[in-house]
């Protein structure tokens, strides 16, 4: 199973770890490739640029579909991200991160 971990530093730097049973911990990649929105790196607890680069990296990590990650972080960013606690650490299964995405696009396709 595989989790994300995020937490910020002393200095307030927010960091994102993977773990997979199994396998070495990694940094997440923020996936500035994809989409550019913060360069200075991930954020979480409201609704800003930092979040979507969040929202981005996770996704694409979690869903190994870049075309999807990018089409879905923003209701991704929306519906998790920002609501994330900025003060405490978080854990997050990617599973979750596959159920959320799941109901994020039965709502998208409800609305088209």
């Amino acid at each position: 199973m595989k989790t994300y971990e995020g937490w910020r530093d002393g200095n307030g730097i927010c960091h994102i770890k993977v773990i997979e049973r199994g396998e070495r911990n990694r940094v997440l990649d923020p996936r500035n490739d994809l989409d550019n929105h913060s360069p200075d790196g991930f954020e979480w607890g409201y609704g800003g640029s930092g979040p979507a680069q969040t929202a981005l990296a996770l996704l694409a990590d979690a869903l190994g579909d870049d075309r999807r990650a990018v089409a879905l972080h923003q209701d991704f960013k929306q519906r998790v991200v920002q609501q994330m606690s900025r003060e405490g650490p978080w854990r997050m299964s990617a599973a979750t991160i596959r159920d959320i995405v799941v109901e994020i696009e039965r709502l998208v396709g409800a609305r088209l």
